[in-house]
């Protein structure tokens, strides 16, 4: 790691999820400084080592305090999930992101990377193969990709000589400590929930979580290389930056191996004993549904989620799989932990678990 990275400490909204917690270890296992935000007190990551800052997105003094002398912040935090107000996901997801920049400015701050999503070009329909060239959603039925999508924008707009950023945008992230993406499929396959939306011959990419963490760390070495002749405080000269160089741009994240996400999904159920799935339901059927749900949980209202949405409907019965090639190019980025690895390795933690 470039010794100018190393002399300063690095911010990292998000810690307590999945992605956010799991860049903190890596850092601290590179023995680098780290201070994250948190909501609550992280005791695991104070016994690493790390700096805890109370507070939130919302919180401009937490914000400033997390930012004072560092040289790269993460910002990882934001609000995920297929359901929730508008409001929710904006005042989250773009007003907090427009925090976390003003601070880095504040800062004076040189390296911003965001993680963002590959929900930002959702059109409704299969994305196969899909590069960066995609436009941006404005409008999907849920307020989650359009969030991600205006929050990019901001960190994309941000960039400059004495701020530079770089957006990825991972997919599917699992892994063991995932608590999100496949323990909830399990759940629903063993509350016998889970249908196969549409054919059932979609193929998906899904991400390892160190190929994600590897992803990041990757995208702040490209920033401080550059290209040119580094600056005082490890900026390469904008002038002569090659076209490599990811300062301003977005980048998808998968581990460049597309699946059959139903094979896949009944290949976890079938190594954990668990039936696979097998009953089918139409796209159109629960895409009719998923409206119906979403009418009935706003007008009633109903607590937590709806069991089905349209963009779910969509998500679970449309290819989305990209090209990487990309990051490959531009951030040195190569997968390296396969999905048959990755899979068996998540599977015997999944049965310890039970």
């Amino acid at each position: 790691m470039h010794s100018v990275a190393r002399n300063f400490p690095v911010f990292i909204t998000g810690a307590s999820g999945f992605i956010g917690g799991k860049i903190a270890k890596r850092l601290l296992a590179d023995g680098r400084r780290v201070r994250v935000l948190a909501r609550r007190p992280l005791p695991e990551l104070e016994k690493l080592g790390a700096e805890i800052v109370l507070g939130d997105l919302d919180n401009t003094a937490a914000l400033q305090r997390g930012c004072a002398g560092a040289a790269t912040v993460f910002h990882v935090a934001g609000r995920v999930g297929v359901w929730g107000s508008r409001k929710e996901f904006f005042d989250v997801n773009v007003g907090g992101t427009q925090n976390v920049i003003n601070a880095c400015r504040e800062a004076d701050v040189s390296r911003l990377i965001y993680t963002s999503s590959p929900s930002v070009v959702y059109n409704g329909g299969d994305l196969t193969g899909v590069d960066e060239s995609a436009p941006l959603c404005t409008s999907a039925p849920c307020a989650y990709p359009t969030s991600k999508a205006a929050a990019e924008q901001l960190v994309r707009k941000a960039h400059s000589a004495e701020l530079a950023t770089v957006s990825l945008r991972p997919h599917l992230v699992w892994g063991p400590g995932d608590k999100n993406v496949v323990p909830r499929v399990l759940a629903l396959a063993r509350a016998g929930r889970l249908r196969i939306i549409g054919p059932g011959d979609n193929q998906v990419d899904v991400t390892h979580i160190t190929n994600v963490v590897d992803a990041h760390l990757l995208a702040e070495q490209a920033l401080i290389a550059g290209g040119g002749v580094p600056s005082p405080r490890g900026l390469a000269d904008e002038g002569v930056r090659p076209p490599s160089y990811p300062g301003g741009k977005a980048y998808f994240i998968t581990n460049g191996e597309p699946v059959n996400l139903w094979k896949w999904i009944n290949h976890l159920l079938t190594e954990l004993n668990e039936p696979p799935i097998t009953r089918h339901l139409p796209m159109s059927v629960a895409y009719a549904t998923g409206g119906v749900l979403e009418a009935l949980w706003r007008v009633l209202p109903l607590k937590g989620e709806p069991p089905m949405t349209r963009f779910v409907a969509k998500e679970m019965a449309t290819d989305h799989w990209f090209d990487i090639s990309a990051a490959r190019r531009d951030l040195g980025y190569a997968p390296r932990v396969t999905m048959t690895a990755g899979t068996a390795e998540l599977i015997e933690h999944l049965r310890r678990e039970l």
